[in-house]
């Protein structure tokens, strides 16, 4: 609970159960721009994550794969949540610093409902494709990675945020690019509208390929966020 010791700070807390959503254009500019961006050098626990992925469903991009990634997409904000939570437990006698707290998990909790949809749109599509998958593979183990991941995340964060918050940046910025890549190695995606059962929530696009550049692009948002905390003055 080390980013709660002291003021949490006055800068407002911005909503993010509103993403933006992006125009057509704007959805190709963002996945060329993030084609031509390399990636951020990533930390141990990122890279042996990504290797674990790669490892167990192969280097190939696949709905699959997307699906297992978004199951450990959420935790950080889970537990990041759950630390402000017992924060205000131990800090309600002072209204104003507790409403502060308040409102940074009120943000983890957005962040995670957003990556909620994500999850659900892929496990549609894979439904869909009518595509078979292993219970031990695509059921059991990305729920025991994001058991692991969860409790990582929960420590760092409670040991020093900022540690926490980079890990999230490196997952989000892989995430970010897969996904961009994704739609450049699939150019069918253009031929077919997403119109599904999740659209009135999350949006309706005239192609998956915007679908897959909208959910690009909510990455990116993630890991600025985490990148913005990262570089707040109490983590230098």
């Amino acid at each position: 609970m080390s980013e709660f010791t002291n003021d949490v700070g006055s800068d407002p807390v911005r909503p993010l159960d509103h993403m933006p959503k992006l125009s057509s254009a704007e959805l190709r500019r963002h996945q060329q721009t993030t084609l031509d961006t390399p990636r951020r050098r990533y930390g141990p626990a990122a890279r042996i994550l990504f290797a674990a992925l790669d490892l167990v469903y192969g280097r190939a991009r696949t709905l699959s794969k997307f699906k297992v990634l978004e199951v450990v997409a959420r935790v950080p904000y889970q537990a990041w949540e759950q630390v402000a939570f017992v924060a205000v437990t131990h800090r309600y006698s002072r209204p104003k610093f507790a409403r502060r707290i308040f409102e940074r998990a009120e943000e983890s909790r957005h962040q995670q409902d957003n990556e909620m949809w994500h999850l659900l749109i892929l496990e549609e599509l894979v439904e869909e494709e009518g595509r078979r998958e292993s219970f031990l593979r695509h059921r059991v183990f990305p729920q025991v990675l994001a058991f692991s991941y969860y409790h990582l995340s929960w420590l760092l964060y409670a040991l020093h945020p900022a540690w926490s918050y980079g890990m999230n940046a490196d997952f989000e910025d892989h995430a970010q690019h897969e996904y961009a890549l994704f739609v450049q190695e699939n150019p069918d995606f253009e031929l077919r509208s997403y119109d599904g059962m999740f659209a009135e929530e999350y949006g309706r696009f005239d192609s998956i390929a915007d679908l897959f550049r909208q959910i690009s692009h909510d990455e990116l948002v993630h890991k600025e966020e985490s990148l913005t905390r990262l570089r707040e003055p109490r983590f230098r």
